[in-house]
């Protein structure tokens, strides 16, 4: 059991979401570990206080901040770990590792699936870092990295088998201006928040086509009995489908302008290609890489989920955005 009292932290991530997970953990502990990918962001976060690249307005205490470019001395410094990188780099990161994971508490707050594996980030972890359910925790929204930056009132979910270890974690997260919610629904929690993604990308479509208010409410209506009947099936636990975890991240994700997937989904509707619009984004739309993993996942299921079956074949069948859209509304009520 992790003690609340003598907690050691590390975060490896150094992009937007993980930011602003850094200035969360900055206002309540006294100092944490941070991996960060090169020694220019090291430097510059030590020398000015800020990341260079992601949330820059956020300034920091750099004597809170114990900052490596070695992942492995973070996680043997840490007790519990943030792991706060795009799933499409969660490999090649991980791969860095020699020290085990075996005696720590992984909290993941990746909303994607690792590509060619084709696995939640969770079980990715079971699988290949003997990783246990107990020592596994997740976080989750709805939250924007922006508004965090800005201190506007957010919420959080926190998933973890044992609730004492939530709280462990809610504790190191919650502020004056982020409030926390407790769960044991790891698996619907993290692939709630894949799926709401890829409904995003949907709701970006339809609105670069020019579908109005009126229809995104019907499309995002149909996206969450859709993700009910995707975690009924593949995790068959009781679960209310409406709370903020669920609905709440859904709704924020489909419809604010902060949301990068219904950005990528836009600029797709607006007829960008895939290749042009992943090219003028400046942070991973998890949607686009979760979109294929979910349909590869649902070979097994066999589970009816037209929105995400439209996407696909827009993103990866390059079909009309248009015409699939038609296709898609005639088919939603």
């Amino acid at each position: 059991m992790i003690e609340l009292s003598n907690r050691k932290v590390g975060l490896i991530g150094n992009g937007s979401w993980a930011t602003a997970i850094a200035k969360m953990l900055s206002k309540n502990l006294e100092t944490f570990n941070w991996w960060v990918k090169d020694e220019y962001v090291k430097g510059y976060l030590e020398r000015n206080k800020h990341n260079p690249n992601y949330l820059t307005d956020v300034e920091f205490n750099s004597d809170r901040l114990k900052i490596s470019t070695d992942i492995n001395e973070v996680v043997m410094n840490s007790d519990i770990i943030f792991i706060v990188v795009p799933s499409i780099y969660v490999e090649n990161c991980l791969s860095k590792l020699t020290v085990p994971l075996t005696d720590k508490f992984i909290v993941t707050s990746i909303k994607g699936i690792i590509p060619e594996h084709y696995k939640l980030v969770g079980q990715y972890l079971f699988d290949n870092f003997d990783v246990k359910e107990e020592q596994l925790g997740i976080v989750s929204g709805p939250c924007h990295a922006e508004e965090v930056a800005l201190e506007r009132l957010s919420y959080l979910t926190i998933a973890a088998q044992e609730e004492s270890k939530a709280q462990i974690v809610a504790d190191c997260l919650a502020c004056n201006f982020i409030k926390t919610k407790l769960s044991n629904d790891i698996y619907g929690t993290e692939f709630g928040a894949v799926l709401k993604n890829i409904y995003a990308i949907a709701a970006g479509i339809a609105h670069g086509l020019g579908y109005g208010d009126n229809f995104q409410a019907v499309l995002m209506s149909n996206a969450i009995r859709e993700m009910n009947h995707i975690l009924k099936t593949a995790s068959p636990v009781k679960r209310k489908i409406n709370d903020s975890a669920y609905l709440g991240d859904l709704l924020v994700t489909g419809y604010s302008f902060f949301s990068r997937n219904r950005m990528f989904g836009n600029m797709i509707g607006k007829g960008y290609t895939v290749k042009s619009a992943i090219l003028e984004m400046n942070m991973v739309a998890e949607g686009y890489y979760a979109t294929k993993g979910v349909a590869i996942m649902n070979e097994d299921y066999q589970i009816k989920a037209p929105i995400i079956n439209a996407v696909y074949k827009i993103l990866y069948e390059g079909k009309s955005a248009a015409k699939t859209i038609e296709k898609l509304s005639k088919k939603l009520d």
